[in-house]
């Protein structure tokens, strides 16, 4: 299982940014990377900034650790394309159905995968992605 570091994520997404705005060949992970990036331009200065690799987010201070959130968005763009765990792709599309803006409703998919995250190290266990999907499902107006 790929399992990079935290400096080998924030590596990634800069290098990304300078390839992409660079007009470089992009590999397809860079691709949906930069699409990612270019949704999100509150985070261009840091992503354009090689010295944020050792920056800290803390949430104390109340930031969003914007390469935390780059990097939720990428997991959530290759479960949707192999519907990973079952059943996110559908409640995705409803989620995008309901809110009418597939940004808004990544958004979503975030706090629900964010939420899941949080469970399953607050209690020792594996991630539930029957919990997951039952979240989305909810955001989305399916029936859980």
């Amino acid at each position: 299982m790929f399992n990079p570091s935290r400096d080998q994520v924030r590596s990634f997404f800069i290098d990304t940014w300078r390839k992409y705005t660079a007009k470089e060949v992009l590999t397809p992970m860079e691709t949906i990377a930069a699409d990612i990036i270019t949704q999100h331009p509150e985070y261009h200065a840091i992503v354009e900034d090689p010295e944020a690799i050792d920056r800290d987010f803390p949430p104390e201070s109340g930031q969003i650790n914007p390469f935390l959130h780059l990097s939720l968005h990428l997991a959530i763009e290759e479960q949707l394309s192999i519907d990973q765990p079952p059943g996110v792709r559908a409640a995705f599309e409803a989620a995008c159905a309901r809110r009418g803006d597939r940004h808004d409703a990544m958004h979503d998919a975030l706090e629900c995968l964010g939420e899941m995250l949080f469970n399953a190290q607050r209690n020792g266990t594996p991630p539930d992605g029957a919990a997951y999907v039952g979240a989305l499902r909810k955001r989305g107006g399916l029936a859980v």
